[in-house]
């Protein structure tokens, strides 16, 4: 593509979509970093110039993406917001930050919101996003074709941002979890544990697949088809209800939406 990317910020969220963009275009990316030892050590994982001035990134990129801690976005928007003319499209993966706390900052600018997850690093990212109040439906398309390179995007209403954050900003570390329970409760029957994550693991995988090329079938269809009356599998999903699963699954959808809307306030 040919436009300038500027990243302020060089994270782990950062780097994944860096490394994933780097991967897929052949486009100019500068990262910034204010503290020199850290701008040292992202041009060094990266491969890009990361530089310590976050108003020369901004003057020298056509797309800025917003990459710091959702505690530090006030701060850049006040130092940068000088340079942001209108010709700056502002991309903000901060969560919990509302377009409109950064428009209340910088003024009229056109800023899309996105929620990125970490297997952007192996081009299958999951991606929220939503786009400010001037913003165009180019400037979105724009933005989702960089990501699309990288993973899947579904654009929802700012307002549902935080629920996105929980289910695949956060969600990837909820699923290694399941995995890890599950090939764990493996080497506890006698399985060698590689064994048993390789079987938990392949078998998430397969299972995610079914899933998206379902069709029309509803996701109970493939549990039934799986857990006939009577089978080992009918008792493993009757355990899961007897211990409500359902429930827990939504009070950790439920706290991570919650603590991803304090981070923005």
């Amino acid at each position: 593509m040919n436009v300038k990317l500027g990243f302020i910020g060089c994270g782990k969220m950062a780097s994944a979509i860096i490394k994933g963009i780097i991967d897929a275009y052949n486009t100019e990316i500068t990262g910034a970093e204010i503290n020199s030892d850290y701008a040292k050590d992202a041009e060094k994982r990266l491969n890009i110039p990361v530089i310590t001035d976050n108003r020369s990134l901004v003057i020298n990129s056509n797309i800025i993406f917003i990459a710091t801690k959702p505690n530090q976005v006030s701060g850049v928007l006040e130092e940068i917001k000088n340079e942001i003319t209108d010709d700056k499209l502002i991309v903000s993966i901060a969560a919990g930050v509302s377009t409109e706390k950064i428009e209340n900052i910088i003024g009229k600018a056109r800023i899309i919101r996105i929620m990125p997850n970490t297997p952007a690093l192996i081009k299958e990212g999951m991606f929220g996003i939503c786009k400010g109040k001037y913003a165009t439906s180019d400037d979105l398309n724009t933005v989702e074709k960089l990501l699309s390179a990288i993973g899947k995007c579904t654009d929802v209403e700012e307002k549902q941002m935080d629920i996105v954050t929980a289910i695949s900003g956060s969600g990837p570390a909820f699923f290694y979890k399941v995995i890890e329970d599950i090939a764990r409760a493996g080497e506890q029957f006698g399985l060698e544990y590689e064994k048993s994550l390789l079987l938990a693991t392949q078998t998430a995988l397969g299972s995610a697949k079914m899933v998206f090329n379902r069709g029309e079938i509803p996701v109970q269809t493939l549990i039934d088809n799986v857990a006939t009356k009577g089978g080992c599998t009918f008792e493993g999903i009757k355990v899961m209800k007897d211990e409500d699963s359902s429930k827990l699954f939504y009070e950790v959808i439920e706290k991570t939406t919650h603590k991803a809307s304090e981070l923005g306030k």
